[in-house]
């Protein structure tokens, strides 16, 4: 038996408040991973006769001066008040796993399944939760073996390896669940680069100091990599996580390469902050970036769907297409819907209503012709016939009126 949402105890308010809390600490780990990261791009020498510090900062902020140091190892003593930064991953991490799993993984059939790809709910489930574990076994090696000596050639085989999982989730899970599977994939790989490497690494550097021991200095900079690769998923797994919101993204025909470009585009950008803080003038990567997302804009809106064959000629009536909406759409945009798992009309829209069909007439073919992403999965069999009628009736002005 499928589980869907509507079974579960989980209520509408209680997937906003997951949402919600998902988004405040995911909120907090990413500005702290972009605050460290901008501390240790900004450090620049200072006198120091004791010899132990990488140097400092100053900085206003708030009516305030603050002094920040950086040492090279570790202070002569520990502060009695040492601050750590762990629990916004892990709570971002869960959170989203948890969302993942209710809205995605318990709803297979509705929001994973791709028809023409001959698998199963559960098959595609599972080749989601696979790419969450294999994407961390096969990163965590990587930065194990030689490749880390060698950051160009690195670059290269991570970003093949992310553009082919890209391809490869997109070919046998819905665009909707492959580019959110492709963010949880980034975001388990920042999560447990944490729980794994850096806060083990921090964990062993405090301890040597309690024992009166040098500092391991080497898993302090196998945990600065780590941090350092997180700094540059950030953006890209930020866009994704918004990205539902955009449905000529994933709504593309080859929306995987969509989601690689943007990907790309976010890190490039990650990569000019961070050579910017260092003081290095570049000044080509941020116009490169600027520029490679209008020309991406520009093509993930197109192309449109062709006219089906046998497509009608003249202007449908509003008669013909209120029947196509009856026949596939209503079930879930009806003020009480009745398909399974949905409680309430998705972004409040009642396809019930001639005049609010005729008002968000631009939003019902950018999705259900232009990008032919609803009806969802496309589980009432919206046939290509039919997405032709209903664009020529929009493109023809959407009269209400026959």
């Amino acid at each position: 038996m499928e589980l869907t949402l509507g079974d579960l105890w989980i209520t509408d308010w209680l997937h906003l408040l997951a949402r919600w809390f998902h988004l405040v600490v995911g909120a907090a780990w990413i500005g702290a991973s972009f605050y460290f990261n901008w501390l240790n791009n900004n450090i620049r020498p200072m006198d120091d006769p004791t010899g132990r510090l990488a140097g400092g900062l100053w900085a206003v902020h708030g009516g305030a001066f603050y002094e920040v140091r950086k040492y090279k190892g570790a202070p002569e003593t520990l502060p009695k008040t040492l601050h750590w930064f762990k629990w916004e991953a892990y709570l971002t991490w869960i959170s989203g796993l948890t969302l993942l799993m209710f809205v995605y993984w318990l709803q297979a059939d509705l929001m994973m399944a791709r028809p023409d790809s001959g698998l199963s709910p559960g098959a595609t489930t599972a080749i989601g939760v696979g790419a969450l574990v294999v994407g961390w076994i096969v990163y965590d090696l990587l930065c194990k073996s030689p490749l880390v000596n060698h950051p160009g050639l690195g670059f290269v085989v991570a970003g093949l390896l992310l553009g082919g999982s890209a391809y490869g989730l997109a070919q046998v899970m819905s665009p909707r669940a492959a580019y959110i599977h492709f963010g949880a994939m980034m975001g388990t790989m920042m999560a447990l680069n944490v729980f794994f490497v850096i806060i083990p690494g921090q964990r062993a550097m405090v301890d040597a100091m309690i024992k009166g021991e040098p500092p391991p200095l080497d898993k302090g900079r196998a945990g600065a990599l780590r941090s350092l690769h997180n700094n540059y998923f950030t953006l890209p797994t930020l866009f994704i996580m918004v990205s539902n919101h955009f449905a000529f993204t994933y709504g593309h025909p080859m929306a995987w390469a969509v989601l690689i470009g943007l990907s790309a585009i976010g890190a490039a950008v990650r990569h000019w902050f961070n050579v910017h803080g260092k003081g290095e003038r570049n000044t080509w990567i941020l116009p490169t970036a600027a520029v490679a997302m209008i020309a991406l804009a520009f093509v993930s809106h197109g192309p449109k769907a062709a006219p089906a064959a046998g497509a009608a000629a003249s202007a449908p009536t509003f008669a013909q297409v209120e029947a196509i909406l009856a026949k596939h759409c209503v079930q879930c945009h009806a003020a009480e819907p009745t398909f399974a798992g949905i409680t309430a009309p998705p972004k409040g829209l009642l396809l019930t209503d001639p005049k609010q069909v005729a008002g968000n007439a631009a939003l019902i073919k950018q999705q259900a012709v232009d990008s032919q992403i609803m009806p969802l999965a496309n589980t009432t069999g919206m046939t290509p016939e039919e997405r032709a009628l209903l664009g020529a009736w929009i493109d023809a002005g959407a009269h209400l009126d026959d």
